[in-house]
């Protein structure tokens, strides 16, 4: 059997080059253990022709024990090729894992939006385990196995041309046959694999917001919605192992129709007095051996079927590109950051999410797809304005006038249709995310925390982050004595998703990791917007450290509420997508026919 997409091949290229000494051991393990496969018959016939013939007891002991000697050499031999399969599996699987996740992080918020995390977690780790053992013996089973099979024919023809010819006939049918097979699951297959994503993502989704879900009373629809999923899971599973079923009915009764006739042939011979009872048992066993190879070929076809949805959906994802392409030509300068917005126009493009939702499932966007197309309208339309370095902004504007869209091109998840974004003076473009995400600091009103101590969450998990610059950034946001005060201090441990945490301090943590950082613009979005007036009071002081005077930080501070934006400096007015008002503060707050006012 062949491979004959390219996916395939660039998978094990990719994932098996590396570790070239580990898959030659396996080569090496697996043909060792065909060849002691084709030696025990040979002492077996040895053994039946010495002891009909009258020979000497102690040939005959010398053949037993050489038999349960290389029997026990082949069982040490199929431990020792599981494991270094295993190895060579788990180490492939890990790495596709790794990249995989790497590049669903690196694509465009458009995708993310078009997939739950429960389908990627589908995609990632699902699809990776499915290629275990493509990776770790496929190749080297097909070969080795057709190998065997080319062996035995060769042994049958030394005994007799005929018995030769005939086995060559069978074995050429059954290899036509299981060919055919091939192909005849792989599209019932991918369905199946699809129909898994779909499951996941539903309960991943539904887990996730099991408060509301149980809030409105849901829990028949969500029942209903996941016995639907069910159903179509059941459906594709059924067919794609119907025609696992259907392969191994057809080749079973190949195998059994190929030991009969090697049942026939061997005693047509012995009774001709043609061969020995020795030989004639020496043709049947390497006739009902051939059953063994042609099974596993006749496996590997099936699950080279199987694992042919799983290669074109992670081709199909590491195929696709963010649209927000790097070209840094430039770093961003050190100090406070002035920001420039210069005509810069913005739409959510609907028809790209279908787009990249069509060409990442591989599935046509209908009732069943579990991707959900979002039609954001949000715009920016012809935005102007320019931010002095230092200067805190405080953002204003309806919910959907295009505020929090601002962050997103600040950030560069998105980039704009037209006009240049400039941050301390630099075109985003021209600069590296990597710096520009070290520059440039965030907090929303849902901060992400997750289930690891209180020095990992501050620190991200970076392991070159001392413990005395986490001490001095919640020193210098008057933080450390209410860090110390939990049990562990910086080795608290924090519940996923940081339960057990309410939203002020999750959001005092957050304010910790950005000085970690020490950005020159930090942009706070509505996060005290959820907060009681204690909670916020505590926030309002570790916003005043992190972008006050004595900071010289650049902020923006988008809020709904005029109190939260009173240390502004300026103030910045949206009205769908448009500038309708842009000043200093006291300005504005002075003048009665002013929006602000």
């Amino acid at each position: 059997m062949s491979l004959p997409l390219a996916g395939h091949r660039r998978l094990l290229d990719a994932y098996l080059r590396p570790q070239a000494p580990r898959v030659t051991l396996l080569a090496g393990l697996l043909l060792t253990g065909i060849g002691l496969q084709l030696l025990n018959p040979q002492i077996i016939r040895s053994f039946i022709d010495t002891a009909q013939a009258g020979g000497p007891i102690r040939a005959l002991a010398l053949a037993g024990l050489a038999y349960l000697a290389i029997g026990l050499a082949g069982r040490g031999l199929a431990l020792a090729t599981f494991y270094a399969g295993q190895q060579v599996a788990w180490t492939a699987t890990n790495r596709l894992r790794a990249d995989l996740t790497g590049h669903v992080l690196r694509l465009d918020m458009p995708f993310h939006k078009t997939h739950t995390p429960g389908e990627l977690i589908e995609r990632i780790d699902g699809d990776a385990t499915a290629l275990g053992e493509f990776f770790s013996q496929m190749t080297v089973k097909v070969a080795g196995n057709a190998l065997l099979a080319a062996a035995i024919l060769a042994l049958l023809y030394r005994e007799d041309v005929r018995v030769g010819l005939a086995l060559t006939a069978y074995t050429a049918l059954t290899v036509a046959i299981l060919l055919a097979l091939q192909n005849f699951g792989a599209r019932r297959w991918a369905a199946a694999r699809q129909a898994w994503a779909d499951q996941t993502g539903f309960l991943e989704e539904h887990i996730a917001g099991v408060e509301d879900i149980r809030g409105v009373g849901a829990e028949p629809y969500a029942r209903g919605k996941l016995d639907h999923l069910l159903r179509a899971l059941l459906q594709k599973a059924r067919n794609g192992w119907m025609a696992h079923a259907l392969s191994g009915g057809i080749t079973s009764f190949l195998y059994v129709a190929g030991y009969g006739l090697g049942l026939a042939i061997g005693a047509l011979l012995y009774t001709r007095g043609e061969v020995t009872i020795g030989a004639a048992f020496l043709m049947v066993y390497y006739i009902g051996m051939l059953a063994a190879p042609l099974d596993e070929i006749r496996h590997q076809a099936e699950y080279l079927q199987q694992t042919t949805a799983s290669v074109d959906r992670i081709n199909g994802l590491l195929a696709l590109r963010p649209q927000v392409l790097e070209t840094p030509r430039t770093t961003l300068p050190p100090g406070p950051l002035a920001v420039t917005f210069e005509d810069v126009t913005f739409a959510y493009d609907d028809e790209s999410l279908g787009e990249a939702t069509h060409s990442a499932s591989g599935e046509s966007t209908n009732g069943e797809s579990r991707s959900t197309q979002y039609a954001i309208r949000n715009t920016l339309a012809s935005l102007s304005f320019t931010l002095a370095p230092g200067r805190v902004l405080g953002v204003l504007g309806r919910t959907g006038s295009g505020k929090t869209t601002l962050t997103r091109l600040l950030f560069r998840l998105y980039d704009p249709q037209a006009g240049t974004i400039r941050v301390g003076g630099v075109d985003l473009r021209d600069v590296a995310l990597t710096d520009l995400r070290h520059r440039v600091g965030l907090v929303t009103q849902d901060v992400q925390l997750f289930g690891a101590s209180v020095r990992d969450n501050i620190s991200l998990f970076d392991p070159r982050v001392s413990d005395d610059a986490i001490r001095r950034a919640l020193a210098e946001l008057d933080l450390l004595d209410w860090v110390m005060a939990r049990p562990g201090g910086l080795d608290a441990g924090l519940a996923p998703s940081g339960g057990g945490m309410s939203a002020g301090e999750a959001q005092l943590l957050a304010f910790a990791r950005l000085l970690l950082r020490d950005p020159g613009l930090v942009i706070l979005d509505e996060a005290a917007s959820r907060l009681d007036p204690v909670a916020e009071a505590r926030l309002e002081r570790a916003i005043d450290h992190l972008v006050g005077r004595k900071s010289r930080r650049t902020a923006i501070i988008i809020a709904h509420r005029l109190s939260t934006v009173q240390r502004a400096d300026d103030i910045l007015i949206l009205d769908d997508g448009r500038v309708v008002e842009f000043g200093p503060r006291e300005r504005l707050a002075a003048d009665p026919t002013s929006r602000f006012s």
